[in-house]
């Protein structure tokens, strides 16, 4: 008996897990309007690229872009960027906040 209450509990664990909303995960959060005037993420590494780093994976977070990479100076980060104006706005590293642009 004991087996099989267990076994429903963590059914219904699941299932509400399941059932919860996606949502953002990031320290940051854009306004940045409907994704047809975003540049593209192609743009950005490119651009960051250019600036010396290095993107490893970059997505979509909290209508920014996050994007996982290392520094021109080697520090391997997290970043978020505005997706119309490609303006970096937030830089950590394991929980140590290297950037943060005033309002974000």
């Amino acid at each position: 008996m004991r087996v099989f209450s267990t076994l429903i509990l963590g059914a219904a664990a699941a299932a509400a897990l399941a059932s919860a909303p996606a949502t953002a995960t990031g320290v940051v959060t854009c306004k940045a309007g409907p994704q047809s005037g975003w540049k593209s993420q192609e743009a950005l590494t490119a651009k960051l690229t250019k600036e010396g780093w290095t993107v490893r994976k970059s997505k979509v977070d909290g209508g920014c872009y996050e994007v996982y990479g290392t520094t021109p100076e080697g520090d391997r980060v997290e970043a978020y960027f505005h997706p119309v104006t490609l303006e970096k706005l937030y830089v950590g590293r394991r929980g140590e906040v290297l950037f943060r642009k005033a309002g974000y």
